[in-house]
């Protein structure tokens, strides 16, 4: 092997090459840091270069290989983490100027869980201000560019980490996703991956001042993106280890050994009053066909509820945001994000008095209903954006520009209020932009989705052949 050709490769072939000791990890790493320090320039996806210590590390690891073997299953594949997550001895910034001195003195779950499976972290990915938009910008570290348009947002709040993946910068990246934010950069930038269910990666930020709101820990889980299917796979087997700082935490790895069940798929076309897009509902069709050539029951059927979670998920979210969030962002954030805020605002305006209690107990109804019908339809696949992804600033461009985006995007957030698993894949192309689908599946079967995701990744092909990815 040689470095121009060890960048190309995913974590699961980094880790069996290292395994059977046909590389090593330093030549491995060299060749990830080679590409981000030549392709980052025009990117600006990694804004803390951590190559120089990701030597060190590799070095320490190749003589724990040579005493007693690989660390873990991720022995020495490159990997990039996102700024808005702990990792000791970096800053915690989360886009904002203000808080690129906040340095971590310890690492958060994730960083642990990836540092104990062998990963080494050559940088960290840019996110927007507050990790709160869907597209990759702030006055820090500036705009993050999607390699197949530079007019084209690469999606957010973790932008950063799926252009960085996609481009070659590592092998795995990590990501969060509170109202879509590992899966709108995957449908950005043909990156595969799956947004865990509650309480399945362990989330912690030590270095926090205050606790997130009930609704954010509800919602939010940590991930990575990959190129292929089974790299994603191998990376969620990494970091569902345990770690008892986070109290939804539930002690199950991955690969579950719960009961077998039947492949049985639901696939959903409603435009919920935003009009599908004719590539994504060929997307869709693609992606059934896809499951129906591998040997799974698919089913023309809607799921219950979709809209009003959408509508429910993100008025709960901007009215605990407001309570929570907005007087940092007044004080620290840019007149931008604050117009942006303003503008969520206006989309989904905020409950009033007693309503958040009676949208928190309506979302009861709508996790019951929808397990309901995942009983009979394990999994369902979705549309994810409803339209092929917008063009970088449409979500700062006013209400409207507000509105659009962020109601072509009903799919994303409804799953994250039911706290239900979902995973994202290209199924197809629109004027040489990648077009994604969504496959929703029940709690704890993270396991089917990635089945199901491989099965339409079989079909359609990896994007980021097509991307060119040249020297």
């Amino acid at each position: 092997m040689t470095g121009t050709e060890l960048w190309r490769l995913g974590a699961c072939e980094i880790a069996e090459l290292l395994r059977i000791g046909a590389c090593s990890a330093q030549e491995v790493t060299e060749a990830a840091v080679t590409r981000m320090r030549a392709v980052n320039p025009g990117l600006n996806a990694v804004v803390d270069d951590l190559g120089d210590a990701a030597m060190d590390e590799a070095a320490t690891l190749d003589a724990k290989m040579a005493d007693r073997g690989p660390v873990g299953l991720l022995h020495g594949v490159p990997v990039t983490v996102k700024i808005n997550i702990d990792q000791k001895g970096r800053a915690t910034s989360n886009g904002v100027a203000a808080f690129r001195d906040i340095v971590a003195t310890e690492d958060s779950p994730v960083v642990r869980n990836l540092r104990n499976a062998g990963a080494i972290i050559i940088g960290r990915t840019n996110t927007p201000e507050f990790s709160f938009r869907p597209s990759t910008d702030n006055p820090a570290f500036g705009r993050t560019v999607n390699p197949w348009n530079e007019k084209k947002s690469p999606g957010g709040s973790s932008g950063g980490a799926a252009v960085a993946v996609i481009s070659g910068m590592g092998a795995l990246a990590h990501g969060n996703d509170l109202g879509g934010s590992l899966r709108y950069p995957a449908a950005a930038t043909g990156a595969v991956t799956v947004k865990p269910g509650l309480g399945r990666v362990p989330a912690c930020n030590p270095s926090a001042r205050k606790e997130r709101g009930l609704l954010a820990q509800l919602m939010s889980a940590q991930g990575v993106l990959g190129r292929e299917v089974r790299d994603v796979r191998l990376g969620l087997n990494a970091l569902m280890a345990y770690d008892p700082r986070d109290p939804w935490m539930v002690p199950l790895g991955l690969e579950t050994g719960l009961p077998k069940l039947p492949r049985r798929v639901a696939i959903a076309r409603d435009g919920l009053g935003f009009g599908l897009h004719p590539s994504v509902d060929q997307a869709l069709t693609t992606a059934a066909r896809a499951l129906a050539a591998a040997g799974y029951e698919v089913e023309e059927l809607e799921p219950p509820h979709v809209r009003e979670c959408g509508d429910f998920g993100f008025r709960a979210l901007m009215t605990e945001s407001l309570a929570l969030m907005r007087d940092d962002m007044t004080t620290h954030g840019s007149g931008a994000i604050n117009r942006i805020f303003h503008d969520h605002l206006a989309v989904f305006p905020p409950f009033a008095g007693d309503e958040m209690l009676q949208a928190m107990g309506q979302r009861s109804r709508f996790v019951r209903d929808w397990q309901l019908f995942l009983e009979h339809h394990p999994l369902v696949l979705t549309p994810f954006l409803l339209h092929p992804i917008h063009d970088w600033n449409r979500d700062a461009e006013g209400v409207q520009g507000a509105r659009e985006v962020l109601g072509r995007g009903q799919y994303s957030f409804a799953i994250n209020f039911l706290g239900l698993p979902a995973g994202h894949v290209t199924a197809g192309f629109h004027e040489g932009m990648p077009v994604g689908v969504q496959i929703v599946g029940r709690r704890f079967r993270e396991d089917m989705i990635l089945d199901a995701l491989g099965a339409i990744e079989a079909q359609v092909g990896p994007a980021a052949p097509r991307l060119g990815l040249g020297d």
